[in-house]
């Protein structure tokens, strides 16, 4: 578990570090917000839309190879999207990291399901593990962009090299223990390599999660879906917008701008590992539910406080976004007992990044009006997704 949540980490770099990027390419290329997040739009389609498929590849076929390869993909992108000279290179540039990240996340997600034998809390810190990387990229991007300007990007592919290097350690540990690449939930025991077939049904495991054999209950995961959806739009929103509008609220310039941005990743970090703690006592559902109903008022703070107090605002929010991220993904694979790739591909993939699609929305209105109108409207989503989670039941 701690190689592939290192894997994890060098992984989610990339995503957090295209929202690092933008205020980069709006002072150097003096792109509009509209165009700014249409950066972080190429970066989430693609992904958005290929992912799930992914997922169902892996529900068939264990393909561990994608996760060393994927890794090198999506740091690519990254590296190539501050030296590309025009628009469209950097959108493509973008759209290949993207891709490199959905084929990463389904395939490591049933793995570390398998490693971790079922457990809401192991699953929590492979989750970590992203939102480390998440957290690092702001001071990342910052520290080689900011010296050495969208030219030095190519060093941005490093995370990535250590990332591969990590899984591919990983992979081989689990065969040396006999746990074997395509071992773990939606893999029959016996089954031929690589294939995978659906099982007997099986008692549940440790925490009462992983191996669970039974019906799909579509119902309640399109609800969930929604749910994160709702979640995911406020999340991209404010990871492209934070740091370009902390710079106008609370002052200070880049580095307040590259500070609200780290808060807001590194609070995920936090909120990700008490997500888990929390589930094992108070339940999955009840945790998830608090957690969108907090989100409402500290998206609230960040829209509406001034000054300093933004960033107490941020982090609470950040905490409102994460703590149920882990268990979105384990109540998917519950939901979904017999597609675990495809409830990874989407609670991981499609309903994370399909706010992506929306930012271009909120670029637009912050063009027309001003950022702060441009965020407003997202202190409403959390409270639709909190009304979708309410009739649900645990799986």
């Amino acid at each position: 578990m701690p190689l592939l949540s290192l894997g994890h980490s060098c992984v989610d770099v990339y995503q957090g570090a295209v929202a690092a990027l933008v205020p980069f390419f709006v002072a150097e290329r003096a792109y509009t917000y509209a165009a700014a997040s249409g950066i972080v739009l190429a970066a989430s389609l693609l992904s958005s839309v290929v992912q799930p498929l992914f997922g169902a590849v892996t529900d068939r076929w264990a393909l561990p190879w994608l996760l060393p390869v994927s890794t090198l993909l999506g740091g690519a992108g990254v590296a190539c999207a501050g030296v590309c000279g025009s628009y469209p290179l950097t959108l493509g540039a973008v759209a290949l990291s993207g891709i490199g990240i959905a084929a990463y996340h389904p395939e490591a997600a049933r793995v570390a399901r398998a490693a971790s034998r079922g457990s809401h809390t192991a699953m929590g810190w492979f989750s970590l593990g992203g939102n480390l990387g998440f957290a690092a990229a702001p001071l990342l991007v910052s520290a080689v962009v900011a010296t050495g300007g969208l030219g030095a990007s190519p060093l941005l592919v490093v995370p990535a090299a250590l990332g591969a290097a990590a899984s591919t350690a990983a992979l081989r540990r689990r065969k040396a223990e006999g746990g074997g690449p395509a071992a773990g939930a939606g893999a029959r025991p016996g089954a031929g390599a690589g294939v995978r077939t659906p099982g007997p049904e099986a008692g549940p495991g440790p925490d009462g999660a992983g191996g669970v054999r039974g019906r799909d209950d579509w119902a309640s995961f399109l609800r969930l879906s929604g749910a994160i959806a709702c979640r995911s739009v406020v999340f991209v929103g404010l990871s492209t917008f934070v740091s370009l509008y902390a710079r106008h609220r609370a002052g200070g310039g880049a580095a307040a701008g590259t500070a609200a941005l780290f808060v807001l990743y590194l609070g995920g970090a936090v909120g990700t590992v008490a997500g888990g703690r929390l589930a094992s006592r108070f339940g999955r559902l009840p945790v998830v539910r608090w957690s969108y109903a907090l989100t409402v008022l500290a998206v609230a703070g960040v829209v509406l406080v001034p000054g300093p107090a933004l960033y107490g605002c941020v982090a609470l929010t950040s905490a409102g976004l994460y703590v149920p991220f882990s268990l979105h993904i384990t109540l998917g694979q519950d939901y979904l007992p017999s597609r675990v790739g495809t409830a990874s591909g989407v609670t991981l993939g499609l309903a994370v990044t399909v706010g992506g699609i929306a930012s271009p929305l909120i670029g637009a209105l912050a063009d027309a009006a001003s950022l702060q109108a441009a965020l407003a409207p997202l202190i409403v989503l959390p409270a639709v997704g909190w009304l979708l989670l309410r009739p649900l039941r645990e799986p």
